[in-house]
């Protein structure tokens, strides 16, 4: 029995790395010309810098079990030194707050070290590159998907491994029913709204001066800064996340001259001049965001799975994102649950030859 995998991130990687240990048939299928999804990791020189999530905590123990059967290693996010608040005239104060981040893990080589090394561990054959799926057709022979290019791909079920929002877009046949759309379209699609800008820097200037890096902000763009330096040796960075709504930062030129001034504003002079300035809008990724998802979250959603997505397709037609694990919905930990739960439901058998020598 075959299995479609729609989406190459971590889910979709996870649960494609799971049924190639069971010996099992399947195929996975990613958008973009690169596999990780929202985990999206940039490199100046020997440095890393994650542009999506990059950080992951104690009491996540698939995400720390993964990282240990990979090899990879994780390290603690900075944090020591005095933090930095600016009010909502610009005026910055310093050694107010606290450490939000303290007690956070990053991973060594980015968070992309952890997907691209499940990447590589499937077999060419298994996996697909620029690979959008427009439509799912469900016949007597199985589930057929076409790509927008015209290619078409058969097997026995599928799992769609991306937002639920983003997989509502694709054309099914027979159609789906209308509750089952609505709560695809409902379920919020975690950081889809988000941008996100990293500064990067040969010194770092900012811990010469006694500053953690962490910093606040009622002015913007950014209202939440913290170091992002990698674990060991330069180059530097600060990252922050962009507080400005989508509709206000369409235009990326003047948006980085408002970073620049305020890293100014709260790290010094040497601030404006980075080495690399990174700015990623997830708001305008359309494998990751839908019109629906412009508008802020204020709060972590609810996630899970409802009752209209399950059972589908006389139970061929599976979710396995992020946002549909029921406890850690949202995060990369969430990721990893949403795989483990769609392989249970898959009924996976492990069909290798354990006599073989």
């Amino acid at each position: 029995m075959t299995t479609m995998i729609i989406g190459g991130g971590l889910s979709g990687l996870a649960l494609a790395d799971m049924l190639e240990t069971a010996g099992q048939d399947y195929i996975l299928l990613e958008a973009r010309d690169r596999f990780g999804g929202r985990i999206m990791t940039e490199h100046h020189g020997v440095g890393y810098f994650d542009m999506g999530p990059a950080w992951f905590w104690p009491g996540q123990p698939r995400i720390a079990a993964l990282i240990q059967r990979l090899g990879l290693e994780k390290f603690d996010q900075f944090s020591d030194g005095i933090l930095t608040f600016e009010d909502e005239r610009g005026n910055v104060e310093r050694g107010r707050g606290f450490a939000s981040m303290q007690g956070s893990w990053r991973l060594k080589g980015g968070l992309a070290a952890l997907t691209q090394t499940l990447a590589d561990r499937l077999p060419d054959a298994r996996k697909q590159l620029n690979a959008q799926v427009v439509s799912l057709d469900k016949n007597a022979a199985g589930v057929v998907a076409v790509l927008t290019n015209g290619d078409t791909i058969r097997a026995d079920r599928v799992v769609l491994a991306l937002p639920p929002r983003v997989a509502a877009e694709i054309k099914f046949t027979p159609a789906l029913p209308d509750q089952t759309i609505t709560s695809m379209r409902s379920i919020a699609t975690w950081m889809a709204g988000q941008a996100k800008a990293v500064a990067v820097y040969d010194t770092p200037f900012w811990h010469n001066g006694g500053l953690s890096g962490d910093a606040m902000s009622r002015t913007g763009p950014m209202v939440e800064v913290h170091d992002a330096s990698p674990a060991d040796g330069g180059p530097y960075a600060l990252f922050g996340f962009i507080g400005v709504p989508p509709q206000g930062r369409a235009d990326e030129q003047m948006l980085r001259q408002h970073l620049l001034a305020q890293l100014g504003r709260l790290f010094g002079p040497q601030a404006t001049d980075p080495a690399k300035l990174y700015v990623k809008d997830w708001a305008f990724d359309p494998q990751t965001s839908t019109a629906a998802d412009q508008a802020p979250l204020h709060a972590h959603p609810t996630y899970g799975l409802t009752r209209a997505m399950v059972g589908l397709w006389d139970d061929t037609l599976h979710f396995g994102g992020t946002e549909v694990a029921p406890q850690f919905g949202g995060y990369i930990e969430g990721a990893l649950e949403a795989a483990e739960n769609v392989l249970a439901r898959l009924k996976v058998n492990d069909t290798r030859d354990t006599n073989a020598n």
